[in-house]
């Protein structure tokens, strides 16, 4: 006899409607649908993915705490930091970089919008006792309203800036290069496209604890890559076995060549473009897979 619990009727037929919805999927998803990114505000997403920033045993959302002393010990050079620069991190996460920047006597401001990664990095900071060096604004980088030429610097790292369409990415550079003050410095983190996997894959498991969700669940996934916009597109469907839901998400992760990402800096108001190729030899255990872009704003002339 099955130990497996009964779905009510109504959970019976969410299942059933999302097993159809699957079955009927469009054979590739659409660039960009419902926006085309992971549900970073959803508390209950926000809170999962939190524990996955903070789980030093792989670097899926965020570094472990080793790798990223070296990065900040690099972004401090290459960045021209000092005690008393203003730093500005773009989709901060759980601040992890800020508040390293902050214990070194920079003013940090982190903007990003999920509710527990910026709760947690409040805290964290007090805890830590930088509190009053960090600024955390829970706010949609496409809408956030900065002060002009107020930073020396500033971070969009992780391939962030990858899971927008070119042309917010190209309003984001703007947003950076605006915020900046003459001669501020930009570094951006990117994937180099020739080592980005091109192929179709499609994968499932189950859980009841993750990512995904907080009770027994099954995941499916697909990957495409759409040659012709130079972009990977991850569709996800999570059925929650308990009650039937299904949730479904589309990634897109748009990639650039390093003469297309030096021109959208150039047209933002950078120059001085510098490409580090596999994070410029720090031993990260995916150095490879990535381009850094160090870019000084223009001066004013």
């Amino acid at each position: 006899m099955s130990d497996a619990p009964q779905l009510s009727p109504e959970g019976a037929t969410r299942l059933a409607t999302a097993l159809w919805r699957i079955y009927r999927r469009p054979e590739r998803p659409r660039a960009w649908e419902n926006g085309g990114n992971l549900p970073w505000n959803d508390p209950d997403f926000s809170a999962r993915m939190l524990a996955e920033h903070l789980d030093e045993t792989h670097g899926a959302a965020s570094r472990s705490s080793s790798e990223r002393a070296q990065q900040i010990e690099w972004l401090w050079t290459h960045l021209k930091l000092h005690p008393g620069s203003r730093l500005l991190d773009l989709t901060c996460g759980p601040g992890l970089y800020a508040m390293a920047f902050a214990a070194r006597g920079c003013a940090v401001t982190g903007v990003d919008f999920s509710p527990a990664s910026l709760h947690y990095a409040r805290e964290e900071a007090a805890r830590r006792g930088v509190a009053a060096a960090c600024t955390f604004i829970e706010q949609d980088v496409r809408t956030v309203q900065l002060e002009a030429s107020t930073f020396d610097a500033a971070l969009f790292l992780y391939g962030q800036l990858a899971v927008f369409p070119r042309h917010e990415a190209q309003a984001l550079l703007e947003l950076a290069a605006n915020s900046l003050r003459p001669g501020g410095i930009l570094c951006l983190e990117l994937l180099d496209p020739e080592k980005v996997d091109k192929s179709h894959s499609t994968w499932w498991f189950t859980d009841d604890t993750g990512l995904w969700g907080d009770a027994p669940f099954l995941h499916l996934g697909e990957r495409f890559w759409d040659d012709a916009q130079a972009m990977s597109l991850e569709r996800f469907y999570t059925i929650h076995l308990e009650s039937g839901v299904m949730d479904a998400v589309l990634l897109c992760d748009q990639t650039y060549t390093v003469p297309e990402m030096t021109t959208m800096l150039h047209n933002a108001g950078f120059t001085g473009v510098q490409t580090y190729a596999s994070w410029d030899g720090l031993p990260l255990y995916d150095a490879a897979e990535w381009n850094i872009y160090v870019a000084q704003k223009r001066s004013l002339a």
